[in-house]
């Protein structure tokens, strides 16, 4: 089980994400890191475990609010020997060529249109899919049920999950893994200590997006160490 640390950008700052309304996140402030600095943030996980990837989540380019590209590139650069996942949104920015090597596109469903699918052919499956629910799915019917659309990590991301120490949604993971069993599938949403990584486990999840567990300290040095 690889834990992937999540930070969630909006107005400059790392933010608390809690059940996907994101219009009352607020700047963190936690056991692990008192500083909402993303350089800080990323020095506090790198403290409590050596991650090798990270997952960025854009919210002011998800929203259409501006962006953060700047100071993505600056943490990827300062950390070159990690990998980040960008989760940025739709259209493409203009200076994707000169972004760092480390940095991977993650793809939103909740980004597309059905008129938009037809993005998907630029990355020729380079990216990570990320499958959006928020009590339905949110994005075209058709990037759900046609996996002709997915590249192989797919993350499962239950957005009113998200911050809420409700535990992750074994049903619609298991689900899906049963389904399209030769893809690798992300958990994301919910995840509260070293009981629910073991209950992934259990279902063949190799991965995991966590913020609000690792910022409590619910999951800590020996938890990560175990898996």
């Amino acid at each position: 089980m690889q834990v992937i640390p999540v930070i969630d950008l909006k107005g400059g700052t790392v933010v608390h994400a809690k059940q996907g309304r994101r219009d009352a996140y607020r700047p963190i402030h936690t056991v692990l890191c008192p500083s909402a600095d993303i350089f800080d943030v990323i020095g506090a996980y790198l403290a409590l475990y050596d991650f090798r990837t990270f997952y960025i989540a854009d919210l002011d380019a998800l929203e259409g609010k501006g962006n953060h590209e700047e100071l993505i590139h600056a943490a990827a650069e300062r950390f070159p020997n990690r990998n980040f996942w960008l989760d940025r949104g739709l259209p493409l920015s203009a200076s994707a060529s000169r972004r760092p090597s480390n940095l991977k596109t993650v793809l939103g469903s909740e980004s597309f249109r059905a008129e938009t699918l037809s993005l998907l052919d630029i990355y020729a499956k380079d990216f990570v899919l990320s499958l959006d629910f928020r009590g339905k799915w949110l994005g075209p019917e058709s990037l759900f049920t046609n996996s002709e659309y997915w590249p192989n990590d797919i993350i499962i991301m239950t957005l009113e999950r998200v911050g809420s120490d409700s535990g992750p949604d074994i049903e619609k993971l298991t689900a899906f893994r049963k389904t399209y069993p030769g893809k690798n599938f992300i958990a994301a949403g919910g995840i509260r200590n070293q009981e629910d990584l073991a209950a992934l486990q259990k279902i063949g999840i190799r991965q995991a997006l966590v913020a609000s567990a690792l910022h409590s300290g619910a999951i800590g040095h020996a938890d990560l160490t175990a898996f």
